[in-house]
């Protein structure tokens, strides 16, 4: 069945994985928007700390005596301390303190929060890194000070420690947590979705995330799989160079905007996505173009199951040229439990979506299958 499609959705018949825990409908809108499918589940959950006593007695340190520097690393998590300062009734207080020393901010994500707060920041870097906060921080003389370091989901151990050996006294304030997923089974669901090539993008917006994501990987026994997917078939998007770091550690090639921005992360995928994976076929009379999961043509599409659009790729690699059952089986099925028989039911399959384009897949007798187009 052909419908109607305009140019306004440049993602159409491509499926794209997220991650994203903070603002995921935010991001899957974005993409949806844009026509492609989304699949995927938050690979970490945010445990937030607002009641914890753990940060209230930090917060209760920072007030005893004057701050000389407040370092902010998240937008959500310095909302989330002046959020918890307030329900303790201590926000003024809280404020006053930062206002009296010199705070930093790691971004503008950071910088927009603490601004949002009344506040103002002294340096913020361009690159978004903790480094290069603590480069700025070892840069002065830190004997005596007191520096309140607000983390975001994991301790900054190694941030806080530089401080300490240069003789500051530090304040970590823990306002939220990266815990487990909520729902781990669908985190295996989109390993193996990545693992069977149904899966055109993944998209990431924090290194935990993709740590999390790679060892979900390891407990399925698909880490190398999923690497070798994500190397060669899979792109892989991230919202910004430190989020890439575990992908680059481990070989693979990831990509992400100028501006780590959502927006900005969309337009990447939008602009190098469907350039990765679409295939003109030209059968003389009609021009098609295999994109995904999708044939567009004439201005429409044909929505294909994964199964039958897999199919058409192979075939597609070599228009022309003949597939065997056998190679078909090992190319889309990969190793899975099917036989010859279901070669021929996606076929079939294939042909009864293309409609009046079903001539477009050949049947060579005692061969295979071959489409129909020039060689």
């Amino acid at each position: 069945m052909v419908t109607r499609t305009g140019a306004a959705e440049p993602l159409v018949g491509l499926t794209v994985g997220v991650t994203a825990a903070r603002r995921r409908d935010e991001l899957v809108a974005l993409l949806e928007r844009r026509g492609a499918k989304v699949v995927g589940t938050p690979t970490m959950s945010i445990v937030p700390l607002r009641e914890d006593r753990e940060l209230r007695r930090a917060t209760e340190r920072c007030l005893v005596e004057p701050l000389d520097y407040v370092v902010a690393t998240t937008g959500v998590g310095w909302r989330g301390w002046m959020n918890a300062a307030e329900g303790w009734g201590r926000s003024a207080e809280v404020r006053r303190v930062c206002a009296a020393a010199t705070v930093i901010s790691r971004g503008p994500k950071a910088t927009g929060a603490v601004r949002a707060s009344g506040l103002r920041e002294m340096y913020s870097p361009g690159s978004e890194a903790n480094d290069e906060l603590l480069h700025w921080l070892l840069a002065r003389d830190l004997r005596g000070r007191r520096i309140a370091v607000q983390e975001h989901g994991a301790p900054l151990e190694g941030f806080a420690t530089a401080l300490r050996e240069r003789g500051a006294e530090v304040i970590e304030l823990p306002v939220y947590r990266w815990g487990p997923p909520e729902d781990p089974a669908a985190v295996r669901r989109l390993v193996e979705q990545v693992v069977r090539g149904e899966v055109h993008a993944m998209t990431f917006t924090s290194a935990p995330a993709i740590d999390a994501f790679l060892a979900a990987a390891g407990e399925a026994g698909r880490r190398e799989q999923v690497l070798a997917a994500l190397r060669a078939d899979v792109l892989p998007v991230c919202i910004g160079a430190i989020c890439a770091k575990p992908l680059g550690e481990e070989g693979v090639p990831a990509l992400w905007p100028e501006r780590g921005r959502l927006g900005s992360m969309v337009r990447t995928v939008t602009e190098t996505l469907p350039a990765r994976v679409r295939r003109e076929l030209d059968t003389g009379t009609d021009r098609l173009v295999l994109q995904g999961n999708a044939v567009l043509v004439r201005g429409g599409v044909i929505a294909l199951s994964p199964v039958p659009a897999a199919v058409l790729r192979a075939l597609a690699e070599k228009p022309g040229w003949v597939l065997s059952r056998a190679e078909l089986l090992r190319r889309v099925w990969q190793g899975a439990s099917a036989d010859e028989h279901a070669v021929e039911a996606a076929v079939a399959r294939l042909r009864s979506a293309l409609g009046p384009h079903k001539g477009l897949v050949k049947t060579v007798t005692k061969r295979g299958y071959r489409l129909a187009v020039p060689v």
